[in-house]
């Protein structure tokens, strides 16, 4: 029994040892097919939409003048205008090739790019941004029907520490 214990160990290390990390180029290529870039810059439109939506729930029934309107308008704009400018793709794309290159082996990248190479593959990232925005939208459904409940709870919490009435 112990023999065979060794044996597998023995046989587990050696694959783990000869396991290849992949290379930059197939990397590249896996986020190309995947279309990481455009992914990235259409979920800036996203977290506009969210905060936009965030900040009129949280504002509610308030009477607001024009320029306060005008300022939570632009509050979202300006957000992901930062981001894209700290967030760009040539500032992002070496931290995504560290994280595959410490993640996956060469042959688990390759496995990838066949896939996302295929048809099916393609027809897989050609269709995951309508499955995304339809989960927030989805998400944003039931989200309206918890924040009552959520601020429920808050208020009660809030009373039992004596923060609030």
């Amino acid at each position: 029994m112990r023999k065979l214990l060794a044996a597998a160990m023995l046989a587990l290390s050696l694959g783990q040892a000869n396991a290849a990390p992949p290379s930059t180029e197939s990397i590249d290529r896996l986020l190309a097919l995947t279309k990481t870039e455009s992914v990235m810059e259409s979920m800036y439109g996203s977290i506009e939409q969210i905060m936009r939506q965030a900040m009129m729930q949280a504002v509610g029934d308030k009477p607001l003048s024009a320029e306060q309107k005008r300022a939570i308008e632009l509050v979202p704009a300006k957000f992901v205008a930062v981001m894209r400018t700290e967030f760009t793709w040539a500032a992002m794309k070496p931290l995504y090739v560290q994280l595959y290159q410490e993640t996956f082996e060469q042959e688990e990248i390759d496995g990838l790019i066949a896939f996302y190479g295929s048809p099916v593959g393609q027809a897989f990232t050609n269709k995951m941004p309508i499955v995304m925005q339809k989960s927030m939208n989805l998400a944003q459904i039931q989200l309206r029907s918890l924040l009552p409940k959520i601020k429920q709870a808050t208020d009660e919490a809030l009373k039992e520490a004596k923060l609030a009435n």
